[in-house]
């Protein structure tokens, strides 16, 4: 029987859609002016919002959502319960060993939040919770723990939380065994900070004005010293992150932007000694350091994009000392490497799958074998540097999260652990690996998952994209995407340029002039997908967050008519606008991925010829929802608000157009497992009746 409340002829709204008044404002830049009547949205007082008559107008939008979803609760609720029942309640990671210790984090039956449990390696005693989550966030609209760290000793505790989406932490310590906490009496900070190994320090991120972490400080436990910058980073592109080696020998502080960084070390026993760089920092190279047996291990791209893996005397830096340890490939894409007493563990990239590869340290080399042809696999919880097997994570687009440990002595996966999904029959599914001809020749790989039993083709086909960064979508499993999988969709997932897919030359091959391949990628993935019989212009949805809501943006503007709905999350539409602006927390670090139109007459032409705000011209567009978070500082409010209300005036249609701002988050929307679903449920409504999908009961 069809469900009326999931007939999209009801996607419509009892009240008109608020209007954005327009306000003058232009800017001239290269003798050009650039025109944002909507500039107003931005309140001058960021990173507080408190201008009256914007947050009147984003709540008007709430209100406008809620009264074009709200017929359809029974829908929206209903997808909810479904994506629910498909998690265990109750669940569990495997337990991993650090030290003397195992760890684990627990869930409660119907907790949003996990517990943090120990045991001593020798079962000696009982389990403990060390860290009770769920206690710390009872009293918050929103909490993220960011992580936590535990001593040398194993006695003291000290983690750091965000409770506004801001992406600012508040550090906490106290004794292990213990609930005396302590708020520590820091700066602002980024992350979590860590424990060295002389017993007594704890280093921590501070970040600046514009949100960029900068400094690293030394905090002394016992009070004997005033706390101590050791680190300062001058060049306003560049972020801090702190790291320690597997070996615990040594403190990593990693210093740089989306193209250039440098590494440097600093003994872990004595962390106020002065900071080493690994190799001196150089425009367009990038490293990663690891550290076994006196010797340090850098993946390094500075003779080949896809780097190569070198060693070092950790006392003899110079790379006239440096031993080639693994030669650079243009087939293979050296990603991460992880130094373990026993064996080098290499993760990597062929064909646009993963590979791990086990090495000893005499040079002999093998590669995990995995049981499907199209999966994502990675290095999993392995503190230990005397590990004796490997942890290691795989799923694919059909297999739940599985973790084997491997045996590297005798090339064996054992499995631990399946995650059980209530319901859930992977033999009714497959997943397949396609390839797609762009319009410049170039060949693009496509992850797809749907029914074995569909009904005959073209059916309703979700696409979703990145493209950005570097950052690679790995075909994973997904619990929630099995609501519209049941439902006749198949659901594909475009490797576009922008990601690393097929390598370092694929993300460079998306970025700064050649942003506009990832564009045309994604478009021309689906125009392929139509050809083959896939589905059929006006049957796909697709979503994308962030760089992935660009993506959004610059398609719909391109090929609106491919579209049957649009979901883009807090999307980076305002790319012109925010690249224009040297004062927003994150736009620096930008340039090398986008261009600096301030300085580059060029860079500026070629981003006002793709930014999706910039664009947004008067023509048809498909159903559109859109999310922001008002506490967002990677992309501002105020890019998705912008976007919405010139869509509103310039486009021809008649089709919905939602705009949901989340007003007590960040860039992550809601926290807590459950209540991120409810946000899932949402989107999948909306893109069911969007597209005429009608509900059977």
């Amino acid at each position: 029987m069809t469900d009326p409340l999931a007939v999209s002829g009801d996607l419509r709204a009892l009240v008109p859609p608020p209007v954005a008044s327009k306000k003058p404002h232009s800017a001239k830049h290269h003798g050009k002016t650039l025109e944002d009547p909507w500039h107003w949205l931005r309140d001058v007082g960021y990173p507080k919002v408190e201008d009256a008559q914007i947050l009147a107008h984003l709540r008007a939008e709430n209100d406008y959502f809620d009264a074009v979803m709200s017929p359809h609760e029974g829908l929206r609720e209903r997808l909810f319960q479904e994506i629910k029942a498909r998690h265990i309640e109750d669940e569990s990671c495997v337990p991993y060993r650090d030290g003397r210790f195992l760890y684990q984090w627990r869930f409660a039956k119907g907790a949003e939040y996990c517990t943090w449990w120990r045991q001593s390696v020798y079962g000696d005693r009982p389990w403990e919770c060390f860290l009770n989550v769920p206690e710390l966030a009872e009293s918050y609209e929103y909490f993220d723990l960011d992580g936590w760290d535990i001593n040398p000793d194993g006695s003291l505790l000290v983690w750091s939380i965000d409770t506004s989406g801001s992406e600012r932490y508040k550090a906490f310590l106290r004794p292990v065994d213990s609930e005396e906490t302590r708020q520590l009496d820091l700066p602002e900070i980024s992350g979590t900070p860590l424990f060295a190994m002389d017993g007594d320090s704890l280093l921590y991120l501070v970040v600046n004005e514009q949100w960029r972490p900068w400094q690293v400080w030394v905090h002394s436990l016992s009070g004997i010293r005033a706390d101590r910058c050791i680190y300062e980073e001058s060049d306003e592109r560049f972020r801090v992150s702190l790291d320690i080696t597997r070996s615990e020998k040594y403190l990593l502080i990693s210093t740089g932007d989306h193209t250039t960084n440098e590494c440097l070390v600093v003994p872990a026993d004595a962390p106020l000694e002065a900071p080493r760089a690994v190799s001196p920092r150089r425009q367009g190279c990038q490293y990663s350091v690891d550290h076994a047996h006196n010797r340090f291990y850098v993946l390094i791209n500075d003779t080949h994009e896809n780097f190569r893996l070198v060693s070092t005397p950790e006392l003899a830096l110079e790379s006239s000392n440096w031993r080639e340890e693994i030669a650079a490939s243009d087939s293979v894409y050296l990603q991460e490497v992880d130094a373990f007493e026993q064996w080098l563990v290499v993760s990597e990239m062929a064909d646009a799958l993963d590979r791990i590869r086990i090495r000893d340290y005499a040079g002999n080399e093998h590669w995990v074998e995995f049981p499907e042809s199209v999966y994502s696999a990675s290095l999993g919880d392995v503190p230990a540097f005397d590990a004796d097997k490997l942890r290691i994570e795989y799923e694919s687009m059909v297999t739940p999260e599985t973790t084997f440990d491997y045996v590297p002595g005798e090339c064996r996966l054992v499995k631990l652990k399946t995650q059980e999904v209530p319901g859930y029959d992977a033999s009714r599914f497959e997943t397949r690996r396609l390839w797609a001809e762009a319009r410049d020749g170039k060949r693009i790989p496509v992850s797809l998952v749907s029914l074995k039993q569909l009904e005959e083709p073209p059916g309703p086909l979700h696409l979703y994209g990145y493209g950005a960064y570097g950052m690679g979508m790995p075909p994973a499993f997904s619990l929630s995407r099995i609501s519209l999988l049941e439902r006749g969709f198949t659901f594909a997932i475009a490797h576009i340029r922008g990601g690393d897919e097929l390598g370092r030359g694929w993300y460079l091959d998306g970025k700064l002039d050649k942003r506009q391949n990832t564009f045309n990628d994604f478009v021309d993935v689906a125009r392929h997908l139509i050809e083959v019989g896939e589905t059929a212009a006006g049957r796909i949805a697709i979503s994308g967050g962030s760089a992935g809501g660009e993506l959004m943006g610059a398609v719909l503007n391109q090929a609106p008519e491919l579209w049957g709905a649009v979901v883009a999350h807090v999307p980076f539409v305002d790319v012109l606008n925010t690249m224009l602006d040297a004062d927003l927390p994150l736009t620096p670090p930008e340039w090398d991925e986008w261009g600096n139109p301030i300085k580059d007459a060029e860079a500026y032409d070629l981003i006002a010829s793709y930014c999706p705000y910039t664009q947004t011209s008067s023509k048809a567009y498909p159903p559109i929802l859109v999310t922001a978070g008002l506490n967002d500082p990677r992309v501002t409010y105020w890019e998705p608000a912008k976007w919405v209300a010139k869509l509103r005036h310039v486009k021809t249609d008649q089709n919905i157009l939602l705009l949901k701002t989340n007003m007590g988050a960040g860039h992550a929307g809601k926290t807590g497992r459950f209540e991120r679903l409810r946000e899932v449920a949402d989107e999948q409504a909306f893109i069911l009746l969007a597209m005429r999908m009608p509900e059977s009961d």
